[in-house]
């Protein structure tokens, strides 16, 4: 039975690869693309209607302000990756805006933005899967009866895709990116060259009518405010153009060229398909407003056009008038832009994991997200977001309304950050750069930063200002907790490692008890280490070792530096680990003992800490519980645990165990008393 869950492990993932193959996981460009792109390019299916929404609260007259709101969404995004392209450059290792940020600002500058990063990664998966979910309830009535349910769904087949690997989901999310990509353009190009080339007039299904409005005699500031509105409402074209920064280790070599000219090539085709849009939009007459209130606030002949309308999204409009309703093509646009909005979530599984598994390396969330899976993605992590998304999901009845007001505040924060991180960084360097052609790059350079933090700062501060009360104010409090939460950890991890750090010298024979054993497992060598081997020692055994587990290369040999510098009188075996498992090497090793030795007792020896706190469970100890689980079922084989106390548990001392506590509560009955001494 055990190997059953093994078996629909492997049907639904896929066989285990060693971590020798990992460069085979390594993406081209042409599947860099639609892996990391799928975001920022899905964003131009709703980031134009965005700007219309938003203008027509004073009526179609505010349209004609869209074109110049519309250019400057398009010069921030040039401006952005502009700024991301030599981000990638400057920093490869895959930290992005927080690595950015961490360096130049700070630690709690890079907390600052990797809390708003996790949690917009968080929210991506959200929104985008209840858009898609919208887009297809539609026109599938038991879709959007079930909205929440059909949403998580697609949120477990979205994790199983990514738990295969990012090589094998990158392939399978190719084709329907890059045939969205075909289509919307195709309907910009073939739009543009019936009005200019064949003179024909566009017309949406809602050229004809007419928009109440909401706020009447604007002026000054009220109309400089509700531009920026649009404008800050526009710019969630921008989701999503940092997380190729964040996935540069993913590219093949180079990485940071190959990565830059990926980060181009999306810019120029969001650009392409978002500038298309909405002028394809205006020049058809497309008329839009807040769903909720389209009954109300558009008219025909001058009356509302009552409760049974329903208003098509933009790009639906836009596919209408070019192509004609009900035409092939326009199927297809509707398609294939249901389908982007449900893959733009593989923007932040990408995403989340490397973020993740970074912060975890650098002691700011459990190890456990460092570690990479049988695929070689990192599991953990994309388990992790899929949970945080389907709950939000669930809360917010996967609601778009309520989940967009959520949306984009976390993504300009670490924008704004990341750029005035980048001024620093450009600044340093030209203190000691003499060459003039180079100085006179970075100047450049640092312009353009400085112009992007201007910008994206001024568009954070309108979307709070515009979005905090309807419901921004839950990330506004979500962030700092995670920030707390993740000081919280790096305190805890480095009190320990303070805490364990061994001495220098040899083992301290002080701390020899009387007991045997064969076997010591060893991660590093600290304090919890140098007991078990002391406690070895002194058992005197016919053979003594220490075995340790292989699984990273360069961490292994530091180890066995340390130990041979240290002069430890214990020989060290490295097990290896093609597959990064840490239980089946020892198993494997233990049973090999065995059996060159069948009347033989193993023992292994396991440092363990003792905590005193619950959550500490959680960080520490897991490898251990796993790999005892495992060898109390081989015979023959003894488990000893040898305990290291971590300040932490002092609370507990002198406290009664649950035996002893039951017994105070319910004292043992005198009567049953006499017949146990009888």
């Amino acid at each position: 039975m055990s190997k059953v869950p093994d078996l629909v492990k492997r049907l639904f993932i896929g066989r285990a690869l060693r971590s020798t193959q990992l460069h085979e996981q390594l993406l081209p460009k042409r599947i860099a693309l639609p892996v990391f792109a799928s975001d920022a390019l899905s964003s131009v299916a709703y980031a134009p209607q965005e700007i219309l929404v938003i203008l027509s609260l004073a009526g179609a007259s505010f349209y004609h302000y869209s074109p110049w709101i519309a250019l400057g969404v398009v010069v921030i995004m040039l401006t952005v990756v502009a700024s991301y392209r030599q981000n990638v450059h400057a920093y490869p290792s895959g930290g992005g805006d927080y690595e950015v940020a961490n360096t130049n600002l700070g630690k709690n500058a890079g907390l600052t933005v990797a809390s708003a990063l996790l949690v917009d990664y968080v929210l991506t998966v959200a929104v985008s899967v209840a858009n898609g979910v919208d887009y297809v309830g539609s026109a599938v009535p038991f879709v959007a009866a079930n909205k929440p349910l059909v949403a998580i769904v697609i949120v477990v087949v979205l994790t199983v895709m990514n738990l295969r690997g990012l090589r094998e989901s990158g392939a399978a999310f190719a084709i329907p990116t890059y045939a969205f990509m075909v289509a919307v353009i195709g309907m910009v190009v073939w739009g543009v060259f019936k009005l200019l080339v064949l003179g024909d007039e566009l017309r949406a299904p809602t050229a004809d009518y007419e928009i109440r409005a909401e706020q009447t005699d604007l002026a000054g500031f009220a109309v400089a405010f509700l531009v920026l509105r649009a404008f800050s409402s526009g710019c969630a074209a921008l989701t999503g153009v940092e997380a190729i920064s964040n996935g540069v280790p993913a590219f093949r070599k180079p990485k940071s060229k190959n990565a830059a000219t990926t980060l181009l090539m999306m810019g120029l085709i969001a650009v392409l398909m978002f500038s298309g849009i909405i002028g394809l939009g205006l020049a058809s007459g497309v008329k839009v407003v807040e769903p909720t209130h389209a009954p109300e606030d558009i008219l025909k002949d001058g009356q509302p056009i009552g409760p049974g309308y329903h208003q098509d999204p933009i790009i639906a409009q836009v596919a209408t008038a070019v192509f004609g309703a009900g035409s092939f093509w326009f199927f297809v646009i509707a398609a294939v832009t249901a389908l982007i909005l449900f893959l733009a979530a593989n923007t932040a599984f990408n995403g989340f994991p490397v973020l993740g598994s970074i912060l975890a390396q650098d002691r700011y969330l459990p190890r456990q997200l460092h570690t990479r899976g049988d695929r070689l993605a990192f599991s953990n992590g994309i388990v992790l977001l899929a949970t945080f998304a389907c709950v939000l999901i669930w809360v917010f009845q996967a609601d778009v309304s309520k989940l967009l007001n959520l949306y984009i505040v976390g993504v300009f924060v670490s924008f704004t950050l990341s750029q005035i991180g980048m001024v620093r960084h450009w600044t340093r360097h030209l203190r000691t750069e003499t060459d003039p052609a180079a100085r006179f790059q970075m100047q450049r350079s640092r312009v353009i930063n400085a112009f992007g933090g201007l910008m994206t700062g001024i568009v954070l501060v309108v979307v709070l200002v515009t979005k905090f009360l309807p419901g921004a104010w839950i990330v506004c409090i979500a962030m700092p907790v995670l920030f707390l939460m993740m000081k919280a950890i790096h305190r805890h991890y480095s009190s320990v490692a303070d805490e364990l750090a061994a001495d220098e010298g040899a083992v301290d024979e002080t701390m020899l008890p009387a007991r045997n054993h064969t076997v010591v497992l060893v991660s590093k060598v600290h304090k919890p280490t140098l007991r078990a081997l002391a406690y070895a020692r002194a058992t005197r055994p016919s053979t003594l070792e220490a075995i340790t587990v292989g699984v990273d290369k360069d961490e292994a040999a530091e180890l066995q530096a340390e130990w041979d510098r240290r002069g430890i009188p214990v020989p060290l075996k490295i097990l290896d680990s093609p597959y990064r498992e840490i239980t089946k090497p020892v198993l494997d090793y233990v049973k090999s003992l065995r059996r060159r030795s069948p009347r033989d007792v193993v023992t292994v020896f396991i440092p363990e800490y003792v905590v005193g706190h619950w959550w500490e469970h959680l960080l520490h100890n897991q490898s251990a519980l796993r790999l005892k689980g495992r060898l109390l079922f081989v015979p023959g084989v003894m488990v000893t645990s040898v305990p290291w106390q971590l300040q932490s548990s002092d609370r507990l001392k002198g406290r009664p165990g649950p035996w002893e506590r039951g017994s105070v509560r319910r004292p043992y009955p005198e009567s049953r008393v006499d017949e146990v001494r009888k």
